[in-house]
């Protein structure tokens, strides 16, 4: 079992370095530009493809890392370079992570290369959980899956929403609702073909921040999908809704309880996209403090700026720890009994959004304006809050945790 460390080892380093070059020379020259687009920005995502950045397998490396921080170091350069072209580069990882979770190896083999394409043809896949009255509250999820025996087909109907890459996706990964009767344990995973008849994308969301990330409803209209696009399996998912039925009649809080746990586990991601925004606005501010000179000295000598910075730094840091002792417990199997990765991401989130309020304010009327990057930055910065569980909810889910109350 890795030991917890807050020393990245000479591998770590190696990767870290690598990923803040791409980001700085590659990702943020384009930021702007996409941002203003708001279009998916196919040539940085091929680009990333080219060095492997863009690839099952870089992403693969970093899961495993035994330390814990290969992941979150990862999304934090990426996210530091850009959060809208940062999200565009990780989003098929979501539908990668649905497949390699619940897939079997045939699955996981036939469909994920499917989902990154190759350097010369680049793909990208989508996760389709939420839905317009189903978003903290999955229990509410209304998509429908229905077996038809007799063409050993499952029949789709219903609208995703928020879906990144939805309806550009060459895989679509479907969350939907098989057994009603026992709440969030009777949902299964679909994948849907290329090209599948039936699969729309419905309303593109023109979005506040992360603009150069497509995001779209995906509507499912009678959508045939073969049996042997069930992830898992007929059979394992048989097994598996029995078992929720017998739990759910005594003891049903035992399953919600390890379903959270899943969350807990990949909330620090989250955690991590946050502080790479909040660090690259934080070094913009201290930069533009030290150059900008008003009344005959940096404006950093005044200490109602360097207080600022003072405290930006030190809560960067702060969400930083909290990110990684997430991930470290997460990979070594350690319990989640006080909600922590729910705290990375809380913690994390808030910051990035305060810190790039601040920077703003230190740049000044500079700062209010496209010219300098830290407007996009606050902007980016408030979905932090609101994706993956909003801070309300992962509020909900410590105090629930601390007091041993039910996560409903």
């Amino acid at each position: 079992m890795a030991e917890f460390t807050l020393e990245l080892n000479d591998d770590q380093k190696q990767v870290r370095d690598w990923l803040n070059g791409f980001a700085k020379d590659v990702m943020r020259p384009a930021a702007a530009e996409w941002d203003e687009r708001e279009e998916t920005p196919w040539p940085v995502i091929q680009e990333a493809a080219k060095v492997g950045i863009y690839s099952l397998d870089f992403y693969a490396q970093q899961f495993f890392d035994p330390t814990g921080l290969g992941i979150p170091m990862a999304m934090e350069e990426l996210f530091w370079g850009d959060a809208g072209i940062g999200l565009s580069i990780v989003g098929t990882g979501l539908a990668a992570v649905g497949v390699l979770a619940n897939g079997t190896e045939e699955q996981i083999g036939t469909w994920i290369p499917q989902m990154y394409g190759d350097v010369d043809d680049v793909k990208v896949a989508a996760f389709c959980s939420s839905e317009p009255d189903a978003g903290s509250d999955v229990g509410a999820m209304r998509t429908r899956a229905v077996y038809d025996e007799a063409k050993d087909e499952w029949v789709l109907n219903g609208t995703k929403t928020w879906a990144t890459n939805g309806g550009i996706a060459n895989v679509h990964v479907v969350v939907a609702v098989v057994d009603p009767e026992i709440g969030s344990k009777g949902h299964a995973s679909f994948i849907v073909p290329p090209n599948t008849p039936g699969l729309s994308q419905g309303q593109k969301f023109k979005k506040h921040g992360i603009r150069a990330s497509h995001t779209a409803e995906v509507v499912l209209e009678n959508v045939r999908v073969p049996g042997r696009c069930l992830l898992g399996g007929k059979e394992k998912l048989d097994e598996r809704l029995a078992r929720a039925r017998e739990r759910a009649k005594s003891g049903g809080e035992r399953v919600k309880n390890a379903a959270m746990a899943t969350f807990e586990a990949s909330r620090p991601a989250v955690g991590a996209m946050a502080v790479g925004t909040a660090r690259a606005a934080y070094e913009v501010a201290l930069d533009y403090a030290m150059t900008r000179s008003q009344f005959g000295r940096p404006i950093i000598d005044n200490q109602g700026i360097a207080f600022q910075l003072a405290d930006m730094r030190t809560q960067i840091d702060a969400a930083r720890l909290l990110v990684w002792r997430a991930s470290w417990m997460a990979v070594t199997g350690k319990p989640f009994n006080s909600a922590e990765g729910s705290m990375s991401k809380l913690y994390a989130s808030e910051t990035a959004k305060k810190v790039t309020a601040q920077a703003i304010q230190i740049l000044g009327g500079n700062g209010f304006t496209r010219e300098y990057p830290v407007e996009r930055m606050h902007r980016d910065a408030a979905i932090y809050t609101i994706f993956e569980g909003t801070s309300e909810i992962q509020r909900l889910v410590i105090a629930r945790t601390l007091s041993g109350m039910p996560i409903r």
